[in-house]
């Protein structure tokens, strides 16, 4: 038979290993949620560790406007604008091929 002190030890537990829980926010290789063209995974990962992933998709980087970097698939024909801010994608709009 479980008594309340067990209960009570058995949730302190619970809740120590929980604050044991760290998120690195690392986002150098974000699980891919689509094709070539779906880079949603990437917003609020680390810009400077997710364009290996973005190169791993086929994805080179055309230019750059302010935070704004322009990144164009030539087998897919995809364009995306890659908007940074804190050192992290914030926006990723996927646009014509053309405006690459």
């Amino acid at each position: 038979m479980i008594n309340k002190w067990t209960t009570i030890a058995g949730v302190v537990v619970l809740v120590a290993l929980a604050g044991c829980v760290e998120d690195t926010g690392s986002a150098s290789a974000p699980a891919s949620t689509g094709g070539a063209g779906d880079l949603s995974d990437f917003v609020g990962a680390r810009a400077g560790q997710a364009e290996g992933g973005l190169q791993a998709r086929g994805y080179e980087l055309i230019r750059s406007e302010g935070l704004t970097s322009y990144w164009f698939n030539r087998s897919t024909g995809s364009c995306a604008a890659i908007t940074t801010a804190d050192g992290r994608y914030s926006d990723i709009a996927m646009l014509p091929a053309e405006d690459c």
